[in-house]
């Protein structure tokens, strides 16, 4: 018999929940159906602030008693010592990158054009050099990123060190990968 009032239980409540679910979804397009209606009307239209980007001024996120120190801040175009140096950081890697690009461009004219044996062995020096150079500017990087992360004052913004040996890794693999298709191009 207890049975049995458990089983009308769940079939009253479910019948509850079905109800309800009607009604919310029901409610919801009652609401959707009024905003396409004052849509259509041209009600949104030349509305307050529209086209206009929102003011984000108060973070919500920032002690309230921080507030003015970084709206002062702000107003001057400071920046905490950590940011610019995230800044400087980002900027610096894509300067890498790009000198990268820029190497594989440089080999490509090297290796598109006939070379003697002597301009052969410039262009090995050069890409040794260039080697040496990438490791030297990534660990220079690498230092400033230590740095950050001793400023940052919040431990899930710092940045992971640089793996320096799986980077020059992979610009040699670009680089020698390129040097291979040109000479099998030829």
């Amino acid at each position: 018999m207890a049975e049995r009032s458990i089983e009308e239980e769940i079939k009253i409540r479910a019948q509850q929940g079905k109800r309800l679910a009607r009604y919310m979804s029901s409610t919801q397009d009652l609401v959707e159906n009024q905003i396409r209606k004052a849509q259509e009307r041209g009600e949104f239209n030349n509305l307050e602030g529209s086209g206009k980007p929102i003011s984000l001024e108060e973070n919500p996120f920032e002690p309230q008693e921080l507030r003015m120190t970084f709206k002062i801040l702000k107003d001057n175009n400071f920046a905490p010592y950590w940011i610019e140096l995230g800044k400087q950081i980002d900027r610096e890697i894509d300067k890498f990158w790009k000198e990268v690009d820029y190497f594989k461009r440089y080999t490509t004219i090297f290796y598109s054009q006939g070379h003697s044996s002597p301009a052969e062995r410039r262009f090995e020096s050069k890409k040794a050099h260039f080697y040496s150079e990438s490791r030297f500017t990534l660990q220079r990087i690498d230092k400033k990123i230590s740095d950050y992360n001793l400023h940052c004052p919040f431990f899930r913004m710092g940045r992971p060190n640089m793996r320096i040996d799986d980077e020059i890794y992979k610009v040699i693999s670009t680089v020698e990968k390129l040097i291979e298709e040109l000479k099998q191009s030829r």
